[in-house]
C-alpha cells in the first residue's frame, strides 16, 4: 500500500480541516479501503487523475486516496455552485468553476488548474458506467485532452466497490456493513509521442484509447475477471445518461 503521506500544517487550508473532519469520519464508518499504487501520485505539480466512474459517491473515494497520499483533488464544477458561501468555501478548497454562459470550457479551467500545479480529478467515461455489469464504457477525450495539452502526467486508476455503498444511478445507499473500496493506480499513460504530434482528433481519440486501456486493465486486475472485449457504448446501445432506453432515440 505504500507509507501515507500527510500535509504540512501550512499548506493545509480551513476547507479542508472542516471537509475531512466531516467526510472522513463518515467514508470510515461505512467503508473499508484498499489501496495500491497510491505512492505514484506525485508529492508536488501538476497532473491527472484519470479514474472510471461506478457510482455518485467516487468523489468522496477518489478524494479519500488522493488525500491520504498527501495531496488536495481539485474537480470541475457548475459556476451556479460558486455563490455566496457555498462558493467562497469551495474556492477555497481549490475547487474549479466552469462559467459556459461566458464562454469558459471545462477544458480550458482543467488546463490552467493543472499547469497551476493542481491535482485534477477526470471521470473519463462522463459518467456512471451504464455497462450492465459495471466494466468502463467508452471514454471521453476531456483526460487525452487536458494531458496533452499540459504535459502533465496522466495517472490511470482502476477503482471498484463504491456501487456496494450507493448502486449507480440511485439515492438511497445500503449502509448495513462497512463495504470494501478498492483502487489501484497504475503508471503514467505514456503519451510522450502523441504531444509532439498536432493534437488532432485521430490522436487525441489514441490517448484516450490509451488511458481506457489502462484503466480498464486495473479494473480487471481488482476484479480478477477477463474485461469484454470491447467498451460498452451507450449510444450504440441506445441508453440516456440514467442508463435507461433513450425515448428520444428509439422513437425515430
Amino acid at each position: 500500500m505504500g507509507k501515507y503521506r500527510k500535509f504540512q500544517e501550512d499548506k493545509l487550508g480551513w476547507p479542508w480541516v472542516v471537509a475531512v473532519g466531516i467526510v472522513k469520519p463518515v467514508l470510515l464508518a461505512t467503508t473499508k479501503h484498499q489501496w495500491e499504487g497510491g505512492e505514484k501520485i506525485p508529492e508536488s505539480g501538476g497532473a491527472v487523475i484519470a479514474l472510471n466512474h461506478v457510482s455518485e459517491i467516487d468523489p468522496f473515494t477518489a478524494a479519500h486516496i488522493v488525500w491520504d497520499y498527501g495531496r488536495r483533488p481539485s474537480y470541475l464544477g457548475k459556476a451556479s455552485l460558486f455563490k455566496g458561501a457555498l462558493g467562497k468555501y469551495l474556492r477555497a478548497a481549490g475547487q474549479i468553476p466552469v462559467d459556459r454562459k461566458a464562454g469558459a470550457s471545462a477544458f480550458d479551467e482543467a488546463v490552467k488548474a493543472v499547469n497551476a500545479g493542481s491535482i485534477v480529478v477526470v471521470y473519463v467515461e462522463g459518467s456512471i458506467t451504464k455497462d450492465p455489469n459495471g466494466w468502463p464504457m467508452r471514454g471521453k477525450s476531456g483526460a487525452a485532452r487536458i494531458a496533452l495539452a499540459t504535459g502533465a502526467p496522466v495517472y490511470p486508476v482502476g477503482q471498484w466497490g463504491a456501487q456496494d455503498l450507493l448502486p449507480a444511478y440511485s439515492v438511497k445507499p445500503h449502509l448495513i456493513g462497512r463495504k470494501m473500496i478498492q483502487m489501484k493506480i497504475g503508471d503514467p499513460v505514456d503519451l510522450k509521442d502523441l504531444e509532439v504530434q498536432e493534437h488532432t482528433s485521430a490522436v487525441v481519440n489514441q490517448a484516450t484509447d490509451r488511458i481506457m486501456k489502462a484503466i480498464v486493465g486495473l479494473v480487471a486486475d481488482i476484479r480478477e475477471e477477463e474485461p469484454p472485449s470491447e467498451l460498452f457504448d451507450p449510444k450504440k446501445a441506445g441508453v440516456n445518461e440514467t442508463g435507461n432506453p433513450d425515448k428520444k432515440r428509439n422513437t425515430k
